[in-house]
């Protein structure tokens, strides 16, 4: 049994079908460059449609492999500082250790958060303290012969009590995943993912919450057209159709269009139509 995922990547495959290759109401541009050094630069800019609003970030990253010592920094156009350290597989195979800070100089607000992890066969633990509050984040996956069982919690220890609360079960098998969580015993879910074949895959979600008769559900696809193309489309009980084309111009290009119809009011307008770029050099 390999090492299972976190209880965040839980239903992970299925939550990418839905989420990837769309971009509805914005403009987005993504370059990723690398330094001979070593230092890699992620930038990204947006602007949405219906606002007009523009945002963008930039992010710097620096490994060193040979300590198992990563170091990132963040800075958005809200200006907002983020910090990342983390050393893993240096005390003891599978444990990561992290520190996160943010800092907004304009306001002078200052928040942190320590991180942990460990994994290894048939177990991933993670537990994580933000220092505003402070507020205790643990979760648990373990694993065997295919099976997923994960719990998450979160306790304020302000005001002693839990914040968070929620339970997770599954089932990976080949090119097919299931997934079901309850999430503060109020709120119940669960995905399908399937991979038909190398070029389709599909993926089914379902959520429902108690005392209210809404329940949600959503179908989505993708499929490869070819090396260079896929295409994705999703449809949910309300009625929203998501399309979305990606297409790689060249190695290190890609272009991806997107639109939301809204089934329910098609003559209505109020559609939404999106682009991206990546750039990768």
């Amino acid at each position: 049994m390999a090492v299972p995922p976190s209880y965040s990547d839980l239903g992970k495959a299925a939550k990418d079908i839905f989420s990837k290759g769309y971009g509805f109401g914005v403009v987005k541009l993504d370059l990723k460059t690398k330094s001979q050094s070593g230092v890699e630069f992620n930038t990204s800019g947006s602007s949405n449609t219906d606002t007009g609003k523009a945002s963008g970030n930039l992010e710097t990253k620096y490994k060193m492999k040979e300590l198992g010592l990563s170091f990132s920094q963040k800075w958005n156009t809200d200006n907002t500082l983020v910090t990342e350290v983390t050393v893993e597989d240096q005390l003891t195979q599978g444990l990561k250790l992290g520190l996160d800070t943010s800092f907004v100089p304009n306001t002078g607000k200052k928040s942190g958060k320590l991180k942990t992890g460990y994994k290894r066969d048939y177990m991933n633990l993670g537990c994580d303290i933000d220092f505003e509050g402070p507020i205790i984040h643990a979760n648990a996956v373990l694993g065997y012969e295919g099976w997923l069982a994960g719990y998450q919690m979160a306790f304020d220890t302000a005001k002693s009590k839990l914040a968070q609360n929620n339970f997770a079960l599954g089932r990976r098998a080949g090119d097919f995943q299931l997934h079901t969580h309850v999430n503060d015993g109020t709120e119940f879910g669960g995905s399908i993912y399937q991979k038909v074949n190398d070029d389709l895959e599909t993926a089914v979600t379902l959520a429902w919450t108690a005392g209210s008769n809404n329940t949600r559900f959503g179908i989505a696809t993708k499929y490869k057209l070819d090396k260079d193309s896929s295409l994705s489309a999703k449809v949910n009980n309300a009625s929203l159709i998501g399309i979305g084309y990606t297409q790689s111009l060249r190695p290190g290009v890609k272009v991806t269009l997107s639109a939301l119809i809204d089934g329910k009011n098609f003559n209505a307008g109020g559609h939404k139509v999106g682009m991206s770029f990546e750039l990768e050099a």
